[in-house]
C-alpha cells in the first residue's frame, strides 16, 4: 500500500507557471507507474500525465502537451507535474495516483490516490 499527499496547487495568472508535487509514503514507490489527473468543477476526472516506474516512459494528454512535464525522483518518493504556460482551462483539482503494473493513461488503472491540490489560474 501507499499514502499519496499532493502539494504545490495554488492561484495563479494564465500564462504563469507551477510545479505540483506528489510525495508517497513507503519504500516500494519505484515499484509504481504514477499519474496525474485533473478533476474541474462539474466535470469527469481526466488524465493529465503519466510516468512509467523508472521514468523512460511518460503519456501526456493533448491538452497539456507541450506545456506540462511529468517526472519522478526515485530517492524522494516524488512525482512531480510542471505546468507552464497556464490557461484558465487548466484550473481544477489535481490527483496524483499510484499503482504496479504498466503505465496507463486510464483512470480506472491506478488504485491509489492523493486527496488532490486544487489548481485555480486567473485571467
Amino acid at each position: 500500500q501507499v499514502q499519496l499527499v499532493e502539494s504545490g496547487g495554488g492561484l495563479e495568472q494564465a500564462g504563469s507557471s507551477l510545479r505540483l508535487s506528489c510525495a508517497a509514503s513507503g519504500r516500494t514507490f519505484s515499484r509504481f507507474a504514477m499519474g496525474w489527473f485533473r478533476q474541474a468543477p462539474g466535470k469527469e476526472r481526466e488524465f493529465v500525465a503519466a510516468i512509467s516506474q523508472s521514468g523512460g516512459i511518460k503519456y501526456y494528454a493533448e491538452s497539456v502537451k507541450g506545456r506540462f512535464t511529468i517526472s519522478r525522483d526515485n530517492a524522494k518518493n516524488t512525482v512531480y507535474l510542471q505546468m507552464n504556460s497556464l490557461k484558465l482551462g487548466d484550473t481544477a483539482v489535481y490527483y496524483c495516483a499510484a499503482d504496479y503494473g504498466v503505465v496507463s493513461t486510464t483512470r480506472g488503472s491506478y488504485r491509489y490516490w492523493g486527496q488532490g491540490t486544487q489548481v485555480t489560474v486567473s485571467s
